[in-house]
């Protein structure tokens, strides 16, 4: 089977800041230590009949002041063939929102950008200033990688509503929306809403966030739903790694990935086709 991973994070302790990583800094996980280590290529270990051709690295919080720095590093080190993600603050006024993102489009795999929503979400996606800098980044042509949660009706009005206004923006929506493993209607309702619009493609991964133990039987029935809402087309499949170590190997995501009920067509769009199509390998 062919990957390109459409989200996961490399990480190298020394020459980054990762604030979140550090000892007494949210997150509070009581495992957060598994993860406190330099993580590099060498680490995406894959079982024999998978092949990793690409990945799509998301910002990890190297330097949240500097983003680029962290691009940079990333086209000095990284072999393999990639696609990145910087940082970015929508809150930045115009002038500087303007100058970070010409910082980060100097580097040639940049395909996008994220701030992270999560409970800010409904606030943030209703502020004039945010909607501004969306729509230039609509103009540049960038992705927006949006994250938070599914289950969030406020906001994912907010969200709707922003696709609707902004035909132009490409975005990402990641993790799914952090799908429950039970009791998932508004989840799924919330979903179906967000699966009409034209500009919006989804990654699954991230089930440890939800659950470290989420169950591969729960995987295969919401990947099985999104398949349903969104088509085979907008799709992707992605490990989220690191953190998908809380859960589970490397190699196991993609082989619970290649035992789900789909047809080897659909696979090959699923964990290859789409995120080539929609980052521009």
């Amino acid at each position: 089977m062919r990957i390109i991973d459409a989200h996961l994070h490399l990480i190298d302790l020394q020459r980054g800041k990762y604030g979140w990583l550090r000892a007494g800094n949210p997150p509070h996980w009581a495992d957060k230590d598994t993860l406190c280590r330099d993580w590099c290529e060498s680490d995406l270990i894959l079982n024999d009949g998978h092949k990793i051709e690409g990945f799509l690295h998301v910002e990890a919080g190297f330097d949240n002041d500097a983003p680029w720095r962290e691009i940079a590093w990333l086209e000095e080190t990284v072999r393999a063939p990639f696609r990145s993600i910087g940082c970015v603050d929508l809150t930045l006024s115009p002038d500087a929102f303007t100058q970070h993102l010409a910082k980060l489009r100097r580097h040639k795999s940049v395909a996008g950008v994220r701030h992270i929503l999560d409970e800010d979400a409904a606030q943030l996606l209703r502020d004039p200033q945010v909607i501004s800098n969306l729509r230039v980044i609509a103009d540049a042509a960038l992705i927006f990688e949006a994250q938070f949660d599914g289950a969030d009706s406020n906001a994912m009005d907010a969200f709707l509503s922003l696709c609707n206004e902004t035909p132009k923006l490409r975005i990402a929506y990641s993790h799914a929306g952090f799908p429950p493993e039970n009791d998932s209607e508004q989840w799924a309702k919330n979903l179906q809403s967000l699966a009409i619009q034209p500009n919006v493609y989804v990654k699954a991964s991230g089930w440890e966030m939800t659950n470290r133990t989420y169950s591969v039987e729960a995987v295969a029935n919401r990947v099985t739903e999104l398949m349903n809402w969104f088509g085979e087309d907008k799709v992707m499949l992605a490990s989220n790694f690191p953190l998908s170590e809380l859960r589970m190997a490397y190699k196991d995501v993609w082989q619970e990935y290649a035992s789900l009920p789909f047809t080897k067509e659909v696979m090959e769009k699923l964990c290859f086709a789409n995120a080539r199509q929609f980052y521009r390998f």
